[in-house]
């Protein structure tokens, strides 16, 4: 299913959304370039999950957890960006059973972790934003964050998707 984000607002509105219908045991996984939205996104997962916050990056510490103070599954945010590959992932014992686990950076890396999972990919439309590529500055790393349209490719996997708007008919 491809979902078009015109701005921030609209991103978290998503995730709120998407938050709302997610249950313990389930995995999100998010793919996109730097400054594409995931934390943006899981911002607003959280907020649909009711959990404790801010959510934010969690790119130095890898893995933080936000109870729920609604009595839901607490979420698991995850970093895997400086992970690379599956064992490490491992080593952070995450419990995906009792949680709503959502890592960015996780393609690839969580083949044998869940029967089910959602992979959402963001992508920048072509000009949109900067690239890191031709940053010259502090002020041009902002651009990453611009309050730009993306799109979102979202594929419902397993048996826990089956049937849902997110199907892949895999």
């Amino acid at each position: 299913m491809r979902i078009e984000i015109p701005d921030t607002a609209a991103m978290e509105g998503f995730g709120r959304e998407l938050g709302a219908s997610l249950r313990a045991g389930d995995l999100v996984v998010l793919t996109g370039p730097l400054g594409a939205g995931k934390t943006t996104l899981t911002r607003g997962i959280g907020e649909g999950l009711g959990v404790r916050g801010p959510v934010q990056s969690p790119t130095f510490v890898l893995a933080r957890t936000h109870p729920s103070l609604v009595g839901g599954p607490p979420l698991v945010h995850v970093d895997a960006y400086r992970l690379g590959t599956p064992e490490l992932l491992d080593d952070l014992d995450l419990d995906f059973a009792h949680a709503v686990v959502v890592v960015e950076w996780g393609a690839g890396l969580l083949d044998d972790v869940a029967e089910s999972w959602l992979d959402i990919v963001i992508e920048r439309p072509e000009g949109a934003g900067a690239s890191t590529d031709t940053m010259s500055d502090a002020s041009d790393a902002e651009l990453l964050g611009a309050d730009e349209p993306r799109v979102l490719e979202v594929r419902g996997h397993g048996p826990r998707w089956a049937g849902s708007r997110f199907d892949t008919g895999q």
